[in-house]
């Protein structure tokens, strides 16, 4: 397992094969990149800044990725997330996957980037043409997050 923070664009590419390498146990390989988009909320993103707790981000990323592994079995996988000022298409994130079937592959990834939206430590702050604005997360991210039977640390507790 693989976890990176880094402000650096990455090369899917280059990650994908480093990650596969030449293991003939793998059958799947799932990648996911996250990009900046250029509308949230009906308003024009000029620019995100994304900030982060160093070493607290990085642990909890692994105990995503380690709670992946206690689902389904997993060859290896990678997780890098950028920080810092990013523009409108450029790639945020990158979570890849690999299994001997594509079914653990598939959920795995999935798992891992619903997980990440809402657990992860990380604070995004957008500029628009309102000004600039902290993003919180969304309720569409906690229900992908609940469909796995995990509750987010951001949703409100059920009511009575």
């Amino acid at each position: 397992m693989t976890v990176r923070i880094q402000t650096a664009e990455f090369d899917l590419g280059v990650e994908t094969q480093a990650l596969r390498g030449a293991n003939a146990a793998v059958g799947a390989l799932v990648s996911f990149v996250g990009t900046v988009r250029d509308i949230h909320d009906g308003e024009h993103v000029s620019r995100m800044e994304l900030e982060h707790y160093p070493g607290m981000t990085e642990t909890s990323i692994e105990t995503i990725v380690e709670a992946a592994r206690t689902r389904w079995t997993l060859i290896d996988a990678l997780v890098i997330h950028r920080v810092g000022v990013l523009l409108p298409t450029d790639p945020i994130v990158l979570v890849a996957v690999t299994a001997s079937h594509r079914g653990e592959a598939f959920a795995a990834c999935e798992f891992i980037i619903d997980y990440l939206k809402t657990a992860a430590p990380f604070w995004k702050k957008e500029t628009t043409s309102a000004g600039a604005r902290w993003v919180d997360a969304r309720e569409t991210d906690d229900a992908a997050l609940a469909r796995w039977g995990v509750v987010s640390m951001n949703a409100s507790p059920p009511r009575p």
